[in-house]
């Protein structure tokens, strides 16, 4: 590596680990402004339901490739977001072979009822805290943050390529 790159990847460290540490204080405080009501969502929970309003119907293995999981560690919450009537689960028109979950409308409000504290209190902060040209670069932010968590490169050893990854083959990830 030449001096240039060199600098560059280490400028790039120490942006992954501030991001990171921001991100994480963050997400620390949003937590402890959720309201503790009644059947509160578990952290998964709420994490599959908001995909499932983000991206609409998905299958349980997307779901779980989402969450970083296997399908089977999210059987058990599907069911109780099932039973409580905040999934529904129906076989797929294109391949009946394939189950596809959506959020309900129980889902929905559930998922706004878990998050609302958090987002007050995130709203009054970022109004109290920052100017209008701020919460700009904010909002600008939190759309390239969503791009980077949805890239599909990750390293196997510091620095390569997974094997099959984009990166590792010079093509799109297989669908």
């Amino acid at each position: 590596m030449d001096r240039d790159t060199d600098s560059q990847a280490q400028a790039d460290l120490l942006l992954a680990e501030s991001l990171r540490w921001g991100v994480s204080r963050l997400a620390s405080r949003l937590r402890a402004e959720q309201p503790g009501s009644g059947r509160a969502l578990t952290r998964l929970a709420a994490s599959v339901l908001a995909n499932l309003r983000h991206s609409g119907a998905l299958t349980p293995s997307e779901l779980a490739a989402i969450e970083g999981l296997q399908v089977q560690s999210l059987t058990r919450v599907l069911n109780e977001l099932e039973e409580q009537g905040h999934i529904r689960r129906s076989r797929s028109a294109v391949d009946a072979r394939r189950q596809d979950i959506a959020i309900t409308d129980a889902g929905q409000g559930a998922l706004r009822e878990h998050v609302q504290g958090g987002n007050m209190w995130l709203a009054e902060a970022l109004r109290q805290t920052l100017s209008p040209a701020e919460r700009g670069v904010l909002q600008i932010a939190a759309g390239l943050l969503e791009q980077v968590a949805a890239t599909e490169y990750s390293t196997t050893a510091r620095g390569n390529p997974a094997p099959g990854s984009a990166d590792a083959e010079g093509a799109a990830p297989p669908l």
